[in-house]
């Protein structure tokens, strides 16, 4: 299983290219859309680069239940095993 930590960093560092959050506001107990305030057009661009830097595939159905940055840090260190 991948490195939690470094997930969530790297993760951070695609959040704060794309909405201008600081890195440290990015969290495991975060919400994306209720406690970042990134849409879906935004999320989407998130997922991509995630994809990328990670070397993963999320589907589009997945998307929808990565409703926190832990539940799409979990996800990511479980896809990229």
């Amino acid at each position: 299983m991948a490195d939690k930590n470094a997930i969530l960093a790297g993760l951070a560092e695609i959040v704060e290219e794309e909405t201008g959050l600081e890195t440290e506001e990015v969290q495991l107990d975060k919400s994306f859309t209720e406690d970042l305030d990134i849409d879906s057009i935004s999320m989407m661009t998130i997922v991509v680069n995630a994809e990328e830097k990670f070397d993963v595939k999320i589907p589009d159905e997945e998307v929808k239940n990565l409703t926190t940055v832990g539940d799409a840090v979990t996800y990511i260190a479980n896809a990229a095993g």
